[in-house]
């Protein structure tokens, strides 16, 4: 095999619940990357179409994730990656991590598998971290391993799937305004008191209880964010409105995808999510502003493979 063409989908990390722990794979938006093997050593952006990003690969987040792969695996060869970007940068649903994932999931595929997914998400973190300025596996674990995933300790590589409800659905709206992911970050507080890390541990268990047994109920009140929400929530606009469009659609419960500004519901059923993402839709063009909507089932698999030579 010389040459791979994959589809790097989009992903929400967070759940509201679980902040840099959780995250969940989408089905129908993504990134497609091509990566050629080539003679010459080090890794080179031929092209990036789709968006206007550098293809300077120690700033492009696929360019930096690979190149730490190459470093570690020390292969006699050199490879040229092509991105066409299906996901908006700064929309909050995952842009870097699904190129950070696809360029050294592919490379991987040319190099004959040294490592599992699982073992990939080191080097997709890298990518993270030049797109962030912080190394959060939340997103890449998403995109890597598909469905639901908990990420226990990134510093010991110890993620794990989760069970997917075979019912749940998100609508995710995202507003076209840019809100960076570093910005994103500057406005959480380093410390958070023991009342709210009771009720935000409490959430967290019981949405993972609630995945489990399939509990939509339990999933309905535990995708509660008291910690980073109220934070970042004034930063998006009309969050609130949104939200109460979209409990009131049916939506289980709604909060914010990644860093924002895009929002997501999550819900139980194809059709409750196309009502809900009707409801949201409704609020942004009341107030004028231009949007993308989005309605996905869970992508249980990841990345996958479209074509290779």
């Amino acid at each position: 095999m010389k040459e791979i063409k994959v589809f790097a989908p989009a992903s929400i990390a967070n759940l509201s619940c679980g902040y840099d722990i959780l995250g969940v794979c989408l089905d129908n938006i993504g990134d497609e990357i091509t990566v050629t093997k080539t003679k010459k050593k080090g890794i080179t952006i031929k092209k990036v179409s789709g968006q206007k990003l550098s293809t300077d690969i120690s700033v492009n987040v696929a360019g930096v994730s690979a190149t730490a792969l190459l470093n570690e695996s020390k292969v006699d060869c050199g490879f040229e990656i092509e991105i066409h970007k299906g996901i908006k940068p700064g929309s909050g649903i995952g842009s870097s991590a699904a190129s950070s994932a696809g360029s050294v999931f592919a490379i991987n595929k040319l190099i004959g598998e040294p490592y599992s997914n699982k073992e990939l998400i080191k080097f997709a973190m890298q990518g993270e971290m030049a797109a962030s300025g912080s190394k959060h596996a939340d997103n890449v674990a998403a995109v890597l391993l598909g469905g639901f995933t908990f990420v226990r300790n990134s510093v010991e590589n110890d993620y794990f799937k989760l069970n997917t409800p075979i019912e749940i659905a998100f609508t995710v709206i995202h507003p076209k305004i840019e809100l960076k992911t570093k910005d994103s970050r500057a406005v959480i507080k380093d410390k958070v008191s023991i009342k709210n890390m009771i009720e935000q541990s409490a959430n967290l268990g019981a949405f993972i209880s609630g995945l489990y047994t399939e509990d939509y109920d339990l999933i309905r009140r535990s995708v509660k964010d008291v910690v980073i929400e109220p934070l970042r929530s004034v930063l998006i606009p009309k969050f609130e409105e949104i939200k109460s469009a979209s409990i009131n659609s049916g939506a289980l419960s709604c909060g914010i995808s990644g860093s924002g500004p895009s929002v997501f519901a999550i819900c139980k059923g194809i059709t409750t999510a196309n009502k809900v993402g009707e409801a949201m839709t409704k609020v942004y063009r009341n107030l004028n502003l231009e949007y993308d909507i989005h309605i996905s089932c869970v992508n249980d698999k990841g990345i996958r493979i479209l074509n290779y030579k």
